[in-house]
């Protein structure tokens, strides 16, 4: 059974960029959504079990595409909620570097162009390919996470339920505000040294994870 960890913030705050309002029906709602209809998936086939990682990767190998839908959404979501900080700073260091020499100062322009040039719902990406920079778009639940030799550094859902209370049709907007105000660069840091392998990659949280953070909370 995979689980659906609490937001790593409270869900009023990355406002004004994304309002209280979308935050509760994406994270309580979409995302929680994606979660039941895997865990009801999974329990007609133990078989597809493991991390949800292994669960994404082994349904995409097996054309399981309800399964991999649900399963990939969950962990994009996820990911997602990591991708963003109240607090976002920017890049710094050897990833700083890293940005500038696969974009030169064109990192912003060049995510912001491929989520607006990506025709329906998805994905937009910072990835690191072997170790190097590229920003791609995935359609629909379709991830990263399952292509050999990618680990994803930064996601932005371009589905219409990740703006459209706030900004409606207009994504432009939403996908510079949350380069500008949300994207979480301590995050993509981490994830960077982990393309190197010099840390590790952040993963979906297990039931046991989730349910000591919750005691740890309630305890302090």
């Amino acid at each position: 059974m995979i689980v659906l960890p609490d937001l790593p913030y409270a869900y009023d705050a990355l406002a004004p960029a994304i309002s209280e309002a979308t935050m509760r029906v994406h994270h309580d709602r979409h995302h929680a959504r994606y979660v039941e209809v895997t865990n009801a998936l999974l329990a007609e086939t133990p078989s597809a079990g493991g991390t949800l990682e292994e669960i994404v990767t082994k349904a995409w190998l097996r054309s399981a595409r309800k399964l991999f839908n649900n399963a990939a959404q969950a962990l994009n979501h996820e990911f997602f909620w990591a991708s963003m900080t109240p607090e976002p700073g920017a890049p710094s260091g050897e990833f700083a570097q890293a940005l500038e020499r696969a974009f030169d100062t064109e990192a912003r322009s060049k995510f912001i162009a491929e989520g607006l040039g990506h025709f329906g719902s998805g994905w937009v990406w910072l990835a690191a390919d072997h170790g190097k920079l590229t920003i791609l778009s995935t359609h629909d639940a379709d991830t990263v996470v399952r292509m050999p030799g990618m680990t994803p550094i930064l996601v932005c859902d371009i589905w219409e339920h990740a703006y459209y209370l706030d900004r409606q049709n207009n994504r432009g907007a939403y996908l510079e505000a949350w380069w500008d105000k949300l994207a979480n660069w301590r995050f993509a840091e981490a994830q960077y040294e982990a393309s190197l392998g010099r840390g590790t990659p952040w993963a979906y949280p297990a039931a046991s994870s989730v349910s000591g953070q919750a005691a740890a909370a309630s305890a302090s």
